[in-house]
């Protein structure tokens, strides 16, 4: 016997929206999130260009000074997200005291909270001048940390750190975990810093795109003209329960996780394969006991990286030769969220699901050899989206696929 496992809460903190409902309408509308950080420029960038996240404002009548000075950045971002998507699930602070929940958050990075404590220490040389909070900061698992003490989560409790599988992979795992009834609910999440000292090294690869003149029009998956991904970030989260707790206590279903896949390249730490791509779709396509011409949507991982695009999209076109099924790349509005992608964009495939349309991949004027075989939704389309394939993959030959389907 196996449970059952549905999403019963969502919410986001995104370049898109900070609230489901404002993220909905730049899905539908096609809306960017991408702007210009002048500030990159001056530090060094070769590229100005990031998604354009709001800072959240964490009063004391939230959160006490106490627990905001060891929360960094992106852990604030994680903290709004989970309090929209505990929220949306039903459970209040009374319930989560009584009741064990477990948190798995996918997150790969805590840089700023680094470098300033390095800061601190070349000019005053006495670690009492770092403060009390500067260690929770700094540590990867900031984020589960923080969030479980705040909202008294007492399941499982720990960071994925997989470059920008990190979120997908935190989906499957409370899924497998409430699958074979270990945990009841799981709070699932990602999160990623936007801050410029977090993406200086990638910069510095040439990754980013350099098409500042057009900040908007700069995040191009699929387009053969594409220069690079736009850096970007914020928080997801989603609230992860098994079928028979939700019905059981009357919550409103949002969506059934059926499909979790995964592979490792075992090659070059920064090369993609269409190999790795294509087994992590199957096994998901075969753990949720369904065919390629079954998926209505696939959520392309697609950043806007030439190689990336190209073997996302050789996979795709060797599993999904029917050409029903639609495909867009969110990262076209958002850019790159990063270690936060595999999760903003599970709540970005719900938002359709339950809208019943398909955001488009904006900013798609000349597909290339490789994409162009594929049913690429330039414009939204209004259609019923019953089960929607997400992929993300990441450095280092990390692959996660998830398949969502509607109840």
């Amino acid at each position: 016997m196996t449970n059952r496992v549905v999403i019963t809460g969502s919410g986001i903190w995104s370049c898109l929206g900070t609230d489901i409902q404002t993220v909905k309408e730049s899905l539908y509308n096609g809306k960017s999130g991408v702007g210009l950080c002048p500030e990159r420029l001056e530090y060094g960038y070769r590229s100005g260009l990031s998604g354009i996240v709001p800072t959240p404002v964490i009063t004391k009548d939230m959160l006490s000074r106490h627990t905001r000075v060891g929360m960094p950045e992106h852990t604030q971002y994680a903290y709004m997200a989970a309090c929209q998507a505990f929220k949306q699930a039903g459970f209040d602070n009374d319930y989560l005291l009584n009741n064990e929940t477990g948190c798995i958050f996918g997150s790969d990075s805590s840089a700023k909270p680094v470098i300033d404590t390095y800061k601190t220490m070349e000019t005053e040389h006495d670690t009492a001048m770092l403060g009390y909070g500067m260690v929770f900061q700094s540590m990867n698992s900031t984020v589960t940390m923080n969030l479980s003490t705040i909202f008294h989560l007492r399941g499982v409790n720990f960071t994925v750190s997989a470059a920008c599988a990190s979120g997908s992979h935190s989906i499957g795992l409370g899924y497998m975990l409430i699958k074979q009834g270990l945990q009841d609910i799981v709070l699932c999440g990602g999160a990623q810093e936007t801050n410029y000292y977090s993406m200086a090294s990638f910069d510095a690869l040439g990754a980013f795109s350099v098409r500042m003149d057009n900040p908007q029009a700069a995040s191009r998956p699929f387009d053969k003209d594409r220069d690079g991904l736009v850096p970007s970030g914020g928080a997801a989260a989603v609230v992860l329960e098994s079928y028979d707790h939700a019905v059981e206590r009357g919550a409103n279903i949002l969506a059934e996780v059926v499909g979790y896949g995964f592979s490792g390249n075992g090659a070059d730490i920064s090369k993609p394969s269409d190999e790795g791509c294509a087994v992590a779709m199957s096994r998901a396509l075969k753990d949720a006991g369904l065919k390629s011409q079954d998926i209505d949507y696939i959520n392309a991982h697609a950043t806007s990286t030439p190689q990336g695009d190209m073997y996302e999209a050789m996979a795709i076109d060797r599993l999904f030769d029917n050409k029903r099924t639609l495909v867009s790349s969110t990262k076209s509005m958002t850019g790159h969220e990063c270690w936060m992608a595999g999760v903003s964009e599970a709540v970005y495939s719900i938002i359709m699901m339950q809208n019943n349309f398909v955001a488009p991949n904006i900013n798609l004027d000349n597909p290339d050899q490789y994409s162009e075989k594929l049913n690429l939704a330039t414009k939204t389309v209004d259609t019923e989206v019953n089960t929607v394939l997400s992929n993300s993959f990441g450095f280092g030959g990390t692959n996660s696929a998830l398949v969502f389907k509607k109840i």
